[in-house]
């Protein structure tokens, strides 16, 4: 789950982390009073939305007077903002955040995350934050300092300044530095954390550490035990059809596609999409129904995948283990009866009664084609898409 910039920043200032003085504004009438309240010469008008890259798709205004300001919140307010980590629609902006403006003396990127190949949670530090982070990373791999955490101990101090050391810090800021890291590792442990940045973490004219940017991404899974977290979800940022299918537990991803898929298990969805791609198809969504598939679920998934603008056919994928596929075939025409399905249709069932199941959909009065063969059913997918 994603939270906005100035909830990572309300977290931050809880953990003695140091961050600009902001007000969070949802009408532009609000800007000129916000700017005076925040007092200086210089304002930061920075679109909130879930999508990163926002500076390069226009959505962080540097406002020099308070009329530009109410000009660039007036912008912003109530538009999408498109970005590279966005598609062709971008992000609706229905908040922004008017920020006091920093003298900055140098720039820094710092980061936490899951690193699998490790087995810990890795700091990630640069000299050369910015926009072009992720450029950095491509291209220079080398400037990316990486330092695993032990996950069963706790950051220390010395690790902190090794860190600091290897950014070339001075000595004078290695207190605030650790401050800050012993902060983002305390949010990173104790919410469930996938990933934390600061991008740029800066350091100001006056020589203080300041996040001047903040994201986290929390893990879905673990929000049943962190509730304040789960609060902060904002699901206009989420895409409606996702939304929907998190409701009836379906793992769901939209696409571009033109194949919609239908699989239980996250590893034969996977199979099953680049199945498609290798037989000249492309899918329009990933969606997994889960091992205790049932005839509700599996309308619900037909209404989602057929909600696709793309979508000009249907692959069922099922591999019966744990649920008969006798039942899966019942349920799957229940479901097309309570949907209206228009679409065409493949099946494929394997697995426990496999043969029962594809009997039933055979004998239905739907328009249904029924297949064994998981290569000759991507195949005819792909050719009814066309």
């Amino acid at each position: 789950m994603h939270i906005h910039e100035y909830q990572a920043k309300a977290l931050f200032k809880r953990h003695n982390i140091k961050v600009p003085n902001l007000i969070v504004i949802s009408n532009s009438n609000e800007t000129r009073s916000s700017c005076e309240k925040l007092g200086g010469s210089v304002w930061v008008v920075k679109a909130q939305v879930h999508a990163g890259g926002r500076g390069k798709g226009g959505g962080v205004i540097v406002c020099h007077d308070i009329e530009d300001a109410v000009k660039a919140s007036e912008k912003l307010l109530g538009s999408n903002l498109i970005t590279p980590q966005t598609d062709s629609n971008g992000q609706p902006i229905n908040q922004v955040v008017i920020e006091a403006g920093q003298e900055i003396s140098k720039e820094l990127y710092l980061g936490l995350l899951v690193d699998r190949s490790t087995e810990s949670i890795t700091i990630l530090a640069s000299t050369e934050g910015g926009m072009d982070i992720e450029e950095v990373a491509s291209e220079s791999p080398e400037k990316i300092i990486k330092q695993p955490v032990d996950p069963l101990g706790e950051l220390s101090i010395n690790e902190c300044n090794d860190v600091a050391a290897k950014l070339g810090l001075n000595l004078s800021l290695y207190d605030q530095f650790a401050s800050t890291l012993i902060g983002l590792y305390s949010i990173f442990a104790d919410n469930d954390a996938n990933l934390i940045e600061i991008n740029p973490l800066i350091i100001t004219k006056q020589n203080e550490i300041i996040a001047l940017d903040g994201k986290i991404d929390f893990d879905d899974n673990a929000l049943y035990r962190n509730e304040a977290i789960a609060n902060l979800r904002d699901v206009e940022q989420e895409d409606e059809k996702e939304r929907s299918a998190s409701e009836y537990q379906l793992n769901y991803i939209s696409l571009d596609g033109t194949v919609g898929c239908m699989v239980n298990g996250a590893g034969l969805a996977m199979a099953t999409m680049d199945l498609i791609e290798y037989h000249g198809g492309s899918p329009a969504n990933f969606l997994d129904v889960g091992g205790g598939t049932t005839a509700e679920r599996v309308a619900k998934a037909f209404e989602i995948i057929q909600s696709g603008k793309n979508v000009n056919s249907i692959l069922v994928n099922i591999f019966g283990g744990i649920v008969r596929c006798d039942l899966i075939a019942s349920g799957i025409l229940q479901a097309i009866e309570k949907v209206g399905l228009t679409l065409p249709i493949i099946v494929r069932l394997e697995g426990t009664n496999a043969k029962e199941g594809l009997k039933i959909l055979n004998g239905s009065d739907f328009n249904i084609i029924t297949e064994a063969d998981l290569t000759k059913a991507a195949k005819q997918a792909v050719e009814m898409a066309k």
